[in-house]
């Protein structure tokens, strides 16, 4: 059966609000070797907690976006529709904007698809991580994905979260992406505390009711993020 026909079926015989959650990952050249391997390592700790959790199986959509070429990796799906992460690889570029693009298209997309079925949604999370500069793609386009993201945070539409990777990640720009907050740096390749960090974030929000703020788990921020 089709993909996008079974995605539509989950809305009607899974009504449980949505948690959308699109990892938006730099996969280019530079993420080669030991980079790559925890990075995949972290995404499958990821998928790994959300399917244990009993409500977060149900509820956290997970849709993941490379860059080094942008490409649509999964679209979102729960855990329970599909509990293995795709495997990632290093190469190409750094076309960061049209990678945010096809991300932000995709949870348009998917909120329209909510909306039609009557499925709630909770805030969407955009999660942009990258170990450089924006490299191989068009410089319009990443300025225009910065203004679409900042008006999006702006009006409460998404919580995103820039990180850098190493001692080159292009911190500025991860700036511009986030209106409020500051980008944070990943300690050493600390990937998979990163991503059990999310999870058991993703896992709170979903135990709340859509429209109510959850505080951020400042305190877990220190066993992953340089502060």
């Amino acid at each position: 059966m089709n993909e996008n026909l079974l995605e539509l079926e989950d809305l009607v015989d899974n009504p449980t609000p949505r948690v959308p959650v699109s990892l938006c990952l730099d996969c280019s050249g530079s993420m080669s070797g030991a980079p790559i391997a925890e990075l995949n390592e972290g995404v499958k700790t990821f998928y790994e907690a959300l399917n244990a959790d009993e409500i977060a199986r149900y509820s956290a959509e997970i849709s993941i976006v490379t860059f080094g070429p942008a490409q649509l990796e999964t679209e979102f799906q729960t855990l329970d529709q599909n509990s293995r992460p795709p495997f990632l690889t290093a190469g190409g570029s750094t076309p960061m904007g049209e990678a945010v693009k096809i991300s932000l298209d995709s949870l348009e997309n998917r909120k329209e698809e909510y909306r039609r079925n009557g499925v709630d949604y909770y805030q969407p999370w955009l999660v942009l991580m990258t170990d450089g500069t924006p490299y191989g793609g068009s410089q319009t386009m990443l300025d225009e994905q910065i203004r679409r993201v900042q008006n999006l945070v702006e009006c409460r539409k998404l919580t995103v979260f820039p990180i850098g990777i190493g001692f080159e990640a292009d911190m500025n720009v991860l700036a511009r992406f986030s209106p409020g907050r500051a980008p944070l740096k990943l300690k050493g390749l600390n990937f998979k505390e990163f991503f059990a960090w999310l999870s058991k974030s993703v896992s709170k929000v979903s135990q709340s009711t859509p429209g109510d703020k959850v505080p951020l788990d400042v305190e877990g921020l220190k066993g992953w993020a340089e502060l």
